[in-house]
């Protein structure tokens, strides 16, 4: 590289869930990622309950799915309480069970602040840090970077960036992106992190009365620390009151009938409002937008953290591609195409999901288990729609579907192997079903090298796959005899899909990422 150029590739501006996500994403693929952040120190906020299935997927790629699920707890039963007496237990996920094609079958309940932790770490161990006290409050674009001015003085120059800071994202008002929509202020919450002692730790708490409601759910890893979320108490004058110990405690012992000293302290208070938004434009030249930066919605099925999550996990790839010159810098407007769609369905589902849980809740026994749908998962997300997904489908699959895992075994030692462990990596993986892929797959490994990794499920290639069970077939809708190319995208969706003698197919997508035109292929 040119001593004049920029010395980052790529600098994320927010440290959350979506900016921790990106730059693991990009640091395992040897991008030079610097990652700031305006707090002084990091958050020690519960706030978002934790990954979704899908998100669980994003996270075992990573690396790091064995560490979120040891550190959080599977979600709990809800306890729904009407006038301080229980009447009713609901388990949302009571009937829900991990099948061959989708090893979580449900959430994970984890603090926020703990899942960054891990995040962190995991980013550490590739050398990179959060770089805290940086605010950017400036923004100038070049020809080939991008220089992000700091509130102290300093500035950095990258190739490219992106605002994973928020709602109130600096970066997005900056590059002037409008945030059309709308905020419900008479839909509001307070909300805290608090110690109490008494409530069965067992349980999400839930008193919902005609005049207000509290709920209690636990944190893990902590003895007595639970996540407080309340209608918030008004004054004389019908103006919410601002959440506080004193305030907590008050509703607590309205909506409880519990004595409001079992609170002992409460943390991190905040007021939650409704707010339905999103970004016009996901990126203006070098400059991309993600997560909260981009969407903002009713935490009503827990979308908010996941999506973002999830939009990192797209950029990420294509970013990558584009930085080291595998890709045009066309390939960027695809996280656009595919990731702007979703969040508006986010939007939709989640005021759907409120509605439906306000409704819910005016009747004895109703509570927030009305949040939760198979559709709030994420495991149904594709992008049909995408430039990146040609014509091509089995009896299960399209182009642009999340592509399953399934159990299978290594054809060499016969040891026990899943499709996501292929998968797990910054490659591209190519699966041949059956022996008449044997040649596409020698080709495309000739060809590409560890770029993609063809893998032989019953079929002769470097990684070999043996699907004894009939899982791998299944769960891609492919008959015995069908004989049939998949391949998956580094994100884990289904690029392509050929008949098992179109291995040109599978060549000439390969090299349409490396060109400047991105239509329908």
């Amino acid at each position: 590289m040119p001593a004049s150029a920029p010395t980052t590739h790529v600098l994320i501006v927010g440290s959350g869930p979506t900016g921790l996500t990106l730059a693991c994403d990009l640091a395992r693929r040897s991008i030079d990622v610097r990652i700031i952040d305006k707090s002084p120190e990091f958050p020690r906020s519960s706030r978002a309950k934790g990954p979704n299935p899908r998100s669980l997927e994003v996270l075992e790629d990573l690396g790091v799915v064995d560490r979120v699920l040891a550190a959080g707890s599977a979600p709990l039963p809800m306890r729904k309480y009407r006038n301080g007496l229980p009447i009713a237990d609901t388990d949302p996920f009571g009937a829900s069970h991990p099948t061959p094609d989708t090893p979580y079958d449900r959430g994970w309940l984890i603090a926020q602040w703990r899942l960054e932790e891990i995040l962190r770490d995991r980013l550490a161990e590739y050398g990179v840090h959060v770089e805290l006290d940086a605010e950017a409050d400036r923004l100038t674009a070049g020809s080939d970077s991008v220089t992000v001015g700091l509130a102290d003085g300093r500035s950095i120059e990258a190739r490219y960036v992106v605002g994973c800071d928020g709602g109130h994202s600096p970066v997005r008002k900056l590059l002037g992106v409008r945030f059309e929509g709308k905020t419900t202020e008479e839909q509001m919450m307070v909300c805290g992190d608090v110690e109490a002692d008494g409530p069965d730790r067992g349980y999400w708490h839930q008193w919902f009365d005609e005049d207000g409601a509290v709920m209690l759910c636990p944190i893990p890893g902590t003895r007595s620390g639970w996540w407080f979320q309340a209608g918030p108490e008004r004054d004389r004058a019908g103006a919410p009151v601002p959440p506080s110990l004193e305030s907590f405690r008050r509703l607590f012992a309205k909506h409880t009938g519990l004595p409001g000293a079992r609170l002992t302290q409460a943390t991190l208070l905040s007021t939650y409002r409704v707010n339905e938004r999103m970004a016009d434009r996901y990126r203006v030249g070098r400059v991309l937008l993600a997560g909260d930066a981009a969407h903002v919605h009713s935490i009503a099925g827990g979308l908010g953290m996941n999506t973002g999550i999830q939009d990192a996990f797209n950029l990420g790839w294509k970013l990558a591609r584009v930085v080291t010159g595998q890709a045009a810098p066309g390939l960027l407007d695809t996280y656009e195409e595919e990731r702007l769609p979703v969040a508006s369905w986010a939007l939709d589902i989640s005021s759907e999901r409120l509605r439906v849980t306000l409704d819910a809740i005016r009747q004895p026994g109703g509570g927030l288990d009305s949040a939760f749908t198979g559709e709030t998962t994420g495991l149904g997300l594709g992008y049909r729609w995408s430039s990146l997904s040609p014509a091509g489908s089995t009896a299960r699959l399209r182009a642009g579907d999340r592509a399953p895992d399934a159990p299978c075994r290594d054809a060499g030692t016969g040891a026990p192997a899943r499709l996501f462990e292929a998968f797990a990596g910054p490659h591209f993986t190519l699966l041949g079903f059956g022996p008449a892929t044997t040649d596409a797959l020698r080709a495309t490994e000739t060809t590409y090298g560890d770029a993609v990794r063809a893998y032989g499920v019953d079929a002769e290639a470097r990684h070999g796959l043996t699907d004894d069970a009939g899982h791998a077939r299944s769960a891609y809708g492919i008959e015995t005899g069908a004989d049939t190319l998949v391949l998956v995208r580094p994100d884990n969706h289904v690029g392509l899909i050929a008949p098992a003698d179109d291995g040109r197919a599978v060549m000439d997508y390969l090299d349409h990422l490396s060109g400047t035109a991105f239509r329908r292929l």
